[in-house]
């Protein structure tokens, strides 16, 4: 929030500021002559005046502000060469209370006080009791140092109560002195009447917890001009258009709303208003800041351990010298310094002079550009109560306007909806205008209102105000797959289609006149438009423009298309998905001519492998006849009837497994070959 203040007491006038008019200003003094608001939240303060000699300027903060404050304050004083400004942070207000020589943090009370000065020389004041005999007066004051304060029951009649003394070291020797019959108490130390008074003073400032002084001295000679500035947080200033289509031209009109929350008056002050979107922050500079630091023993020779060593190896492992490494500690402060130097540094807007531009009925802002931002001069100074806000005139131009119908595409299928009143308007007012609300009016009668972004000088914009009821649309979508070319190289195939989204919209206007109509279509990511051709796009939808006739109907149909890409590799592909491409008619004949080749080729190559497979499916079960007749001969024995049947078999299928294993070998030939035929000739294929 915005603090500003007058840093020199001047009084309100309440009167209109003029044309050159300036505010009161007295001897070393400083006055709030210039505000620049910034939309970003942010507030630029400028105050001057005219010092004499050394002067210092007691400045009073809000703590919210202060850290905007520490980071942007500029002292402009060309006689001073020393400036300082000194402050008391949260932390250190009751550190300093504390540590003076009678603390008061606590809202000690007279006994405690005295307590804690044990030692420290008083002088008192005792009460006259009314039984004082003139003859023997009690002296006027008494002199002695604090010994302590003890407290004694006093015991009445019907109650009693405790009371504290005050015991005195005196010439006269120690002395009790009740607390309630001591009129005055002085120290005669100046150190302690000097901590009081400066603990009574901070407690004083600290009685608002939420304003915090920066004390800013100037030591210099001779009269001179001094500025002291500064950023600190402030609401955002508003603005609110009217627009009125009704005119023979159409004439905006725009009004600044600020707003005054600082605890001080702005009295005559050059107010300006900027528009932009800088990069700003907060960093903790008000508070203390305390860095961690590990506890380290103290170096201390100690007593040396045992210790047993190694015998050493042949050559020794190369140590890194101490000069290697300095590149990579240079490397690490150069990045440290490219890091703080990517912070962005908020910098106090000085912005120039604006050119003059036209004015209408209203006297309305100087604008011109400041940097990549744009200002706004309120043209008389300004005098604003603290806590009020105004509205104050900011634009008065002529603009072109068309006047449009609006259909939003981004509405649900099927559901019938109202294109919307609106207009393109453009902004010949020779300035950047920021954002914030329209008020239309049309005919000389309220007619809705519209919303805009930052409108800059010469752009054309879109705004809509309300919804034609005479005007109905609606939306069907339909979409279709369709293959577009199919690549065949290497045995893999590419198959592209283009998946193609068809939105048609259709309108009924049942007014008897023709309008205009700008259709705004949403953009299917990854898709390219087909037709129409747009008259317009943005970043997220593609604008037509077209005349619906008057009491009848209009259609029309955006088609965009999305690329779909499919990679298929033919040599693993299994036989019912290759035979499916064979007969697909999404795929040009040549292309499954050739493919029915490469089936062919791969029905061959497996036939011949299942050739294969079956003989060795035979050689597997005479081996497992040929092992249960070996099994059955050690049984019988070979001098048996029945182990020479078993010998005689036993041979038979020796030779007939060594005969089907040299078919094996030629049949594994055989598909390997025909095998080889269907890779080579389905890579080697190129459409």
């Amino acid at each position: 929030m915005v603090f500003g203040m007058i840093l020199s007491c001047m009084a309100a006038s309440g009167i209109p500021a003029q044309d050159g008019e300036a505010p009161p200003g007295g001897e070393n003094s400083l006055s709030l002559r210039r505000v620049v608001i910034l939309s970003s939240g942010l507030a630029y303060h400028e105050h001057s005046g005219s010092l004499t000699g050394d002067a210092q300027l007691a400045l009073p903060f809000r703590i919210s502000a202060l850290n905007d404050v520490l980071k942007t304050m500029i002292i402009n004083d060309p006689a001073s060469t020393q400036p300082s400004v000194v402050y008391q942070s949260a932390q250190t207000l009751l550190m300093t209370l504390r540590n003076l020589t009678l603390d008061l943090s606590d809202n000690p009370d007279m006994a405690t006080m005295l307590d804690r000065l044990r030692g420290e020389e008083v002088e008192i004041t005792p009460v006259m009791p009314a039984s004082a005999v003139a003859t023997a007066p009690m002296p006027a004051t008494i002199i002695g140092r604090v010994i302590g304060v003890e407290h004694r029951t006093v015991f009445a009649p019907n109650a009693h109560e405790t009371r504290p003394w005050l015991l005195l070291n005196t010439a006269g020797g120690i002395r009790p002195f009740d607390l309630r019959e001591v009129s005055a108490i002085n120290f005669t130390n100046p150190v302690v009447n000097n901590d009081i008074t400066r603990a009574l003073d901070i407690i004083a400032e600290a009685r608002n917890p939420n304003i915090r002084s920066l004390l800013v001295s100037l030591p210099g000679a001779g009269t001179r001009d001094v500025t002291v500035s500064y950023v600190v947080p402030a609401p955002v200033w508003k603005v609110s258009y009217r627009l009125d289509l009704g005119a023979t031209r159409p004439m905006l009109q725009g009004w600044a709303i600020v707003d005054n929350d600082s605890d001080a008056d702005w009295n005559y002050v050059e107010l300006s208003l900027v528009a932009g979107r800088p990069a700003s922050f907060i960093q903790e500079l008000y508070p203390p800041f305390y860095v961690w630091r590990p506890t380290v023993p103290l170096a201390i020779a100690g007593v040396a351990a045992p210790e047993a060593h190694d015998t050493g190896w042949a050559t020794a492992p190369q140590l890194v010298s101490p000069q290697a490494t300095a590149p990579a500690r240079a490397g690490i402060a150069m990045d440290m310094e490219m890091e703080e130097a990517a912070w962005p540094m908020a910098a106090a807007p000085v912005p120039p002079a604006g050119a003059n531009l036209a004015s209408g009925v209203v006297e309305t802002a100087q604008a011109g550009a400041a940097g990549d931002q744009f200002e706004f001069t309120i043209r008389r100074l300004v005098s604003l109560d603290r806590g009020m806000s105004a509205m104050l005139p900011l634009v008065e131009a002529e603009i072109e306007a068309r006047r449009v119908l609006i259909f939003s595409g981004a509405i649900p299928a099927g559901v019938s909806f109202h294109p919307r009143l609106g207009a393109e308007v453009t902004n010949l007012s020779e300035m950047g205008l920021p954002a914030g609300p329209i008020t239309v009016f049309d005919g000389g009668v309220y007619a809705g209102s519209a919303l805009i972004e930052f409108w800059n000088e010469n752009e054309s914009r879109f705004i809509s105000f309300g919804e034609d009821l005479s005007v109905t649309g609606a939306i069907t979508n339909a979409q279709v797959l369709e293959v577009s070319s199919v690549n065949l190289s290497g045995g893999v195939m590419t198959i592209n289609r283009s998946r193609t989204y068809n939105r048609t919209y259709t309108f009924n206007n049942t007014s008897g006149v023709s309008k205009e109509l700008v259709v705004e279509h949403p953009i299917t990511g990854g898709a390219n438009l087909v037709s129409p051709q747009a008259d317009e796009s943005t970043a997220s939808l593609y604008r037509f423009n077209v005349t619906l006739p008057g009491s009848g109907a209009f259609s029309m149909t955006v088609s965009e298309q999305v690329p779909v890409a499919q990679n298929i590799s033919l040599l693993a592909l299994n036989p019912q998905a290759f035979f499916s491409f064979t007969v697909n008619n999404e795929i040009p004949e040549d292309v499954r001519a050739a493919l029915q080749r490469a089936m062919e080729l791969r029905n061959a190559a497996d036939a011949a492998n299942a050739d294969v497979r079956n003989l060795e499916v035979s050689r597997n079960s005479l081996i497992e006849d040929l092992n249960r007749t070996r099994l059955n001969l050690e049984a019988t024995g070979t001098e048996t009837a029945h182990g020479q049947t078993f010998l005689q078999r036993l041979v038979a299928l020796d030779a007939e497994i060594e005969g089907i294993g040299s078919q094996i070998e030629t049949a594994r030939a055989n598909a390997a070959a025909l095998q080889r035929e269907f890779t080579d000739y389905l890579t080697g294929l190129n459409f």
